[in-house]
Parts: structure tokens; C-alpha cells; sequence
């Protein structure tokens, strides 16, 4: 008697998403066209207003929730998440200048408002630790319609040169690859136990937040329960501390959230969620673009460890403060340069001061009043630039971080000069030369640790 074969189950096979089509945040199929669809939150909020009663807080994040879901684009294998602080500055900042173009008053109105609104919005997020694109939106398309209004309104009044022109652009294509320069690892600090690959070690997980997501593994969890945890946390200390000048420097050292010792200068960045070797600020201005993009189509980081770290903006540490400062540099002088160009061509016979403040007959055009504004947008936001220029080179003057700046500020210590534009603590400036040839070599791993970087 033959054996009766068992028929294999076959799993049935899920569908293709259409172009259209993608899983939402419950984990069903749904479709961007039914985005206005099943709004109950959304409508609650509405009846709520138009009666004149208070939102709920969890009115509103269910809402921002549900938008920020349902914002899609058609793309291959499924529509795609945008992330929604992108949007603002692609709709104001043109409705903004244009309408800031129609008349001198409207101009200071609006001018004045942009910063303002920019800098409650950045107070806002920072408070909150929250991670955006706003200011990476606001940033790279400020610098993309700037350049748009040059070519559409500056250069067929026939003042500006191809060479001139060619200049410019390339200014601006140095300062995009400036920042992407920029934008790289900082220098995060890693915990050595994820970075072993034994196989005693294969079910650690490492111990690193995304966003401000609660850290719910341990090196060193298993089976044994915490007296494991406890053994490698205390072998790590033992091992990373080794000339440390007393318990208190210790403990001051440790970070509880990476679950490292860090050396001398580095921080824990609250945003980011790890630590960073001689981290100087976090910059909401740098953002890792291409982990963004990952996160957005295909769920992936493929930034450097460590991968769980959604690095939405960026800080400037040891590895890229040099490449910020030239971002910098090459900034500014081609902002400077663009403006003095437009100027010369909207405000003939002037010096560049004099048609800043007064240039009699630019509003009576629209397409020279629209020039003339955003002129005044750009000198606003080089001068911002400016005046972190100034204090980064201060700082690199002085061998000082603005993360140790702030500090000492905090603390009453160090020494101030220049009503508190100049804070120097004295612990690690050598000397004008010496500051900046050190500066010059960060990022550089040499083989004999400096005195100041042993912990």
C-alpha cells in the first residue's frame, strides 16, 4: 500500500501594491484617493471649532497623525510618505516675498515676521526635542529660488555676464556639496559591545534611541537576567576608565543612555539620542538627506553606525566641524556676491550701502521690487550666517566648543571678554597657532593621544 503524500499549504501570496496603493500606520491596504475618507478624529476637531470649544491635545495628535499618514505620493510598489514639515517653506517663503514685493510697508511687515516665526518655530522644536526637515526645507529651497528669481528677473535685464553668471553657479554647487560634506557622521560614539560580532554576543541589542523612543534593550540581556547586564556594564567602565581622577569624574563621564564611557569633550546629543566626540551644537540646518530618502522608500538607514538612529538633523563634531565652517565660508561669499550683482543691476550708479537702504523707483516695477526684496531676505540670512561664522572662528580661536561655551556661561566659569561675545575657559586653548593647527587635524586618528583627550 503506497504512503499518502501530504499536500504542501501553499501560503497565499500577497498582491503587489499599485502605484497608489499603500499600507497604512493599522497595517491595512488602503488608497491614496480615499485620503479624505473615514476622518472621524478630523471631524471632531471641526465640530469642536465650529462651536467654539477647545481642541484636545490627543485630538490633535491623532489628527497630525492620521495627515501626516495619509500624505502621499504615487510611487513604484506603493505610494510613499512625505513628511509634512517639508511643505511649509515650498508655499510660503514664494507667497511670502511676492506679496512683500507689492509695497515698502509690506516688505518690513514681512521681513521682519520671517526670522521671527523661524526662530519660535526652532525654540519650539528644540524645546521639545524634536526632530524636523522644516529648516533643511527652508534652507535648501531659499537657496534654489533665490537663485530661480536671479535668472528669471536679474539676468534679462542684460548687467550680468555669462562669466558672472558661471561664477555664481558655481557658488552655489560649492556650497551643496559643501554641505553634503557636511552632513556626514559627526563622529558618534558606538558602544563596543554592539560592535562585537561573537557569538555569545549575537543577541545583544544594542542600546540606542530612535527619535525619543525609550531604549528597551540592554547590553547583556539574557537569560541570566541583570547580573549579566550588570558584569559588562561594570567590565566597560573598568576598561574605558583607566586614568580617570576620581569617582565623581567617573560618574560625570558615563553616559547611561548609550551605556559608554565617553572621552573628554564629547556629549550626548538629546536630539540625535547618542553621543558625539567633540560635539560642538547640534545644527538643524544639516540633515542626513540620503537616510531620510531611505527612511522614506524603502524603511532603511544606510547611514555609518549606529543604523538605528534616525538622523533627521545632524550635529557638527569632530568630523565635520571642518567641512561646516567651509559650507560656511563658501556661503557667504557667494551670498555676497549674488546680492552685490543684483543690486548693480536694479540700483545703478549706487555703491552697494547706498542702494541697500535707498534705491528711489524699485517698487514702481514688480519685477524689480520682487529682485529688491529678496535681496533683503538674503542680506537678513547672511547676516545670521555671518554671525555664526564669527563665532565659530572665535571659538576655534580659543579652542572651545559652543557646547563647553554654553557650559561654562551656565556654571559663571571661564573668562569673558567682549561683553560674553568671546568665553575662553583656559583648559584647552594652547595658544592662536596651535588652536587652529589642532583644528586643522580634527578627524584625523593618530597613534599618541593627546594629554586632554585622556579621560
Amino acid at each position: 500500500m503506497k504512503p499518502v503524500k501530504k499536500k504542501k499549504t501553499e501560503e497565499p501570496e500577497l498582491e503587489p501594491l499599485c502605484c497608489c496603493e499603500y499600507i497604512d500606520r493599522n497595517g491595512e491596504k488602503n488608497h491614496v484617493a480615499a485620503c479624505l475618507c473615514d476622518c472621524q478624529d478630523l471631524d471632531e476637531g471641526c465640530d469642536r471649532w465650529l462651536t467654539c470649544k477647545s481642541l484636545r491635545p490627543e485630538t490633535c495628535e491623532r489628527i497630525t497623525d492620521t495627515i501626516s499618514d495619509r500624505l502621499r505620493i504615487p510611487w513604484l510598489r506603493g505610494a510613499k510618505k512625505v513628511n509634512i514639515s517639508i511643505l511649509p517653506p515650498l508655499v510660503l517663503l514664494p507667497v511670502l516675498l511676492r506679496v512683500a514685493s507689492w509695497h515698502f510697508l509690506l516688505g518690513v511687515v514681512v521681513l521682519t515676521s520671517l526670522p521671527m516665526l523661524a526662530l519660535w518655530y526652532y525654540y519650539l522644536t528644540h524645546r521639545r526635542k524634536e526632530q524636523t526637515l522644516f529648516f533643511l526645507s527652508l534652507g535648501l529651497f531659499s537657496l534654489g529660488y533665490m537663485y530661480y528669481v536671479f535668472l528669471q528677473e536679474v539676468v534679462p535685464q542684460g548687467h550680468v555676464g555669462p562669466a558672472q553668471l558661471a561664477l555664481l553657479t558655481c557658488g552655489l554647487f560649492l556650497i551643496l556639496v559643501a554641505l553634503y560634506r557636511a552632513k556626514k557622521n559627526p563622529g558618534y560614539l558606538s558602544n563596543p559591545a554592539c560592535n562585537d560580532k561573537s557569538p555569545s554576543n549575537s543577541q545583544i541589542e544594542c542600546p540606542i534611541k530612535k527619535g525619543q523612543e525609550k531604549t528597551k534593550g540592554f547590553p547583556g540581556t539574557d537569560t541570566s537576567g541583570s547580573l549579566n547586564n550588570r558584569t559588562l556594564k561594570d567590565d566597560a567602565k573598568g576598561s574605558s576608565r583607566v586614568g580617570l581622577d576620581s569617582p565623581a569624574k567617573s560618574k560625570e563621564d558615563w553616559c547611561a543612555k548609550c551605556q559608554l564611557v565617553r572621552p573628554a569633550r564629547a556629549w550626548h546629543c538629546r536630539i540625535c539620542g547618542i553621543c558625539v566626540r567633540r560635539m560642538d551644537h547640534h545644527c538643524v540646518w544639516l540633515a542626513c538627506v540620503s537616510c531620510e530618502l531611505q527612511e522614506t522608500f524603502s524603511n532603511k538607514c544606510i547611514c555609518p553606525p549606529p543604523p538605528a538612529v534616525l538622523r533627521i538633523n545632524s550635529c557638527v563634531g569632530e568630523s565635520n566641524h571642518q567641512a561646516f565652517i567651509l559650507a560656511l565660508s563658501i556661503f557667504l561669499l557667494t551670498s555676497v556676491y549674488g546680492i552685490s550683482l543684483t543690486l548693480n543691476t536694479i540700483c545703478r550708479d549706487r555703491s552697494l550701502f547706498t542702494a541697500l537702504f535707498y534705491c528711489p523707483g524699485v517698487y514702481a516695477n514688480y519685477s524689480s521690487a520682487l529682485s529688491f526684496t529678496c535681496v533683503w531676505y538674503s542680506v537678513i540670512i547672511t547676516a545670521g550666517m555671518a554671525y555664526i561664522f564669527l563665532i565659530q572662528l572665535i571659538n576655534i580661536s580659543y579652542n572651545v566648543t559652543e557646547r563647553e561655551v554654553q557650559q561654562a556661561l551656565r556654571q559663571k566659569t571661564g573668562r569673558r571678554l567682549l561683553c560674553g561675545l568671546i568665553v575662553d575657559t583656559g583648559q584647552y586653548n594652547r595658544g592662536f597657532l596651535r588652536n587652529w593647527l589642532q583644528f586643522s587635524t580634527l578627524g584625523t586618528r593618530t597613534v599618541h593621544t593627546p594629554a586632554e583627550d585622556i579621560v
